[in-house]
């Protein structure tokens, strides 16, 4: 038995698991009379006045333009970038920076940053989600280099918090982003970079 399952059987010993069915007609009953959406209108430049206000960068791009803009954010960090290995490849057409596709987890310390891609976003909260799947890396990927930049599309971003939850597997590893990495844990002073990237970069792609 390893110590998981022991956790497990210590639960089950105070708690016994409950009958599925008996659990599936609890969540029934579970009332979601709430509101469901806040934002009907002006959805995109909510969620770039929200990212904003997280002190991350927001850039709006059209689809043809995405290459030029994302070569022109790499120009200014010279280094090599962690990328996806499923990520667009036309995204980084234009560009003259290294790539490294699919970096192991030692030589994300030494990369310039990270580009990638995004499973949803949220205009309400100005939150980025990555569910680590296509186009999106593993998540060290969009935690430890300094810099990242992450592409949104636009049907990719979701009015309010509910709708953007029902696009996610909860199934999958979720990452919330919601600006670059910031904590005031020690005396109130902000400290940026600490569980994730110092500096956020988003293209609002369409």
């Amino acid at each position: 038995m390893n110590p998981r399952e022991e956790i497990l059987r210590r639960i089950d010993r105070v708690m016994p698991p409950r009958p599925a069915g008996e659990i599936a007609a609890a969540y029934d009953r579970i009332d979601r009379g709430y509101l469901r959406r806040h934002h009907a209108a002006d959805v995109l430049d909510l969620f770039a006045e929200r990212v904003a206000d997280y002190r991350a960068t927001v850039l709006r791009v059209p689809a043809p333009g995405v290459a030029g803009t994302v070569a022109e954010r790499l120009a200014a960090r010279p280094g090599a970038y962690g990328v996806p290995g499923d990520l667009p490849p036309e995204w980084l057409s234009a560009s003259d920076a290294s790539f490294v596709r699919d970096p192991s987890v030692p030589a994300l310390d030494g990369l310039a940053g990270a580009v990638t891609g995004c499973a949803a976003a949220i205009a309400e909260t100005g939150t980025i989600v990555l569910d680590h799947g296509a186009g999106q890396g593993p998540r060290a990927l969009s935690l430890v280099p300094d810099y990242h930049l992450i592409v949104v599309r636009i049907e990719q971003v979701a009015p309010d918090v509910p709708e953007a939850l029902e696009r996610l597997d909860p199934r999958r590893p979720l990452t919330f982003v919601s600006g670059p990495s910031a904590t005031s844990d020690i005396e109130l002073s902000r400290v940026e970079g600490v569980h994730g990237p110092r500096t956020l970069e988003v293209l609002l792609v369409g």
